[in-house]
């Protein structure tokens, strides 16, 4: 089985813990999730590397991870909480709480 490789900036890694609270370590977590859903981000982009955004359950939170593909490698620039993720997330799987 072929495990992702993940990489990210490190003070971008940093500033995203302080921002959002949660580290780009456990947001790769969010790629385990049988069930997770990744759309591309029509958004955002340079017009060089298309980008994504993968929602996927960790523990009992929904994480929504924003990332590129660079040299067969997710590269993870952004994630958090939000509530669009898992508003999305959830109509996608009719889950309701």
């Amino acid at each position: 089985m072929n495990f992702p490789t993940f990489e990210w900036d490190e003070k971008k890694n940093h500033s995203n813990k302080e921002k959002h609270g949660i580290s780009f370590e456990k947001a790769q977590c969010a790629f385990d999730d049988t069930n997770r859903i990744i759309i591309e981000d029509l958004g955002h982009g340079d017009g060089v590397e298309d980008r994504f955004f993968c929602f996927g359950k960790v523990n009992d939170s929904i994480i929504t991870v924003r990332f590129t593909y660079r040299k067969k490698c997710i590269r993870i620039y952004g994630a958090g909480y939000w509530r669009k993720g898992r508003k999305y997330y959830e109509q996608e799987y009719n889950i309701y709480r």
